[in-house]
């Protein structure tokens, strides 16, 4: 078994160390594709090391959630941010990293479930201040362009994707739950990732973006261009929660949707879940679609 294994995500290195975690992460779905052997080029932004040293008390926390039956907590300890998600009989998994270095210690439990959230929240501070975030989202690509469909969950994210490669040729999906988004000379690209929810869709693949949909259930089918305000507004709720609270991780963000903003047209689309909204969102969009 391999001491280290690179990853290569967005154009970003992660590397796992020891190997414990090595072997933790090589089960977990998703990442076997964006594996790497070849350590040419830049030396890993994101540093994972599982210890057994005890974790950091958490000091201020800043976002916390329970779903289903896990409880997760994200905020500083004197040091820098730390991280905590437990399952209800008491299993858990801790992270935490120094202000200003790449190393991220994990302790504890390396379960897959929690162990794959917490490879997210490291990616995620680490990437920030890089020009690059993690956004909940279903991205399809389309003509060599990717769209993002934003929304809350059950909204119809998924269906709506669905059908799109149902009813318009030559549309395929690159990830159903969180897309790396990073902007490259003022340009805004949609990249596969590990993490793609409930849909095993994981792609090394990147795409210059056409357009962001905010999408909501309507008895009817109508699609309109925000202004900048309300764009925003849309983009904003699926960036990551557990790092809204925190300054500097925000105002990382804030650049990258202010760049996205300034070049990708945002749009509301209400609409059923019908054939008719899909060719609704890509006539708008792309003008006349194939099929």
């Amino acid at each position: 078994m391999k001491n280290e294994q690179d990853y290569l995500i967005a154009g970003f290195r992660l590397r796992a160390e020891g190997e414990a975690l090595v072997k933790a992460m090589g089960a977990l779905q998703g990442f076997k594709v964006f594996a790497t052997d070849n350590r040419e080029g830049d030396e890993p932004l994101i540093r994972l090391v599982a210890t057994t040293d005890e974790a950091p008390a958490l000091v201020q926390q800043m976002y916390g959630s329970t779903v289903d039956d896990v409880t997760s907590r994200f905020g500083r300890y004197d040091g820098g941010y730390c991280f905590a998600s437990d399952y209800a009989d008491g299993r858990g998994i801790r992270m935490w990293n120094r202000q200003g270095t790449n190393l991220f210690c994990l302790s504890r439990d390396l379960d897959p479930r929690l162990l794959r959230f917490t490879c997210w929240i490291a990616f995620g501070i680490g990437i920030a201040p890089h020009d690059a975030v993690a956004i909940h989202t279903s991205v399809l690509v389309y003509q060599g362009k990717a769209v993002l469909f934003l929304g809350e969950s059950g909204t119809g994210k998924s269906t709506h994707t669905r059908l799109w490669r149902e009813y318009i040729p030559g549309t395929t999906l690159l990830n159903d739950d969180s897309p790396i988004i990073r902007i490259h000379d003022g340009v805004p690209y949609a990249y596969g990732s590990p993490w793609s929810g409930k849909t095993p869709c994981y792609k090394t693949e990147r795409y210059p973006l056409a357009a962001c949909v905010r999408l909501s259930q309507a008895p009817y089918n109508k699609m309109e261009r925000l202004n900048i305000p309300r764009a925003y507004a849309a983009l904003h709720p699926s960036c990551p929660p557990d790092f809204a609270y925190d300054d500097t991780l925000y105002d990382h963000i804030s650049r990258v949707l202010d760049a996205l903003l300034g070049s990708v047209p945002v749009y509301h689309l209400a609409c059923l879940p019908d054939e008719a909204a899909a060719r609704l969102s890509c006539s708008t969009i792309f003008g006349l679609c194939e099929g």
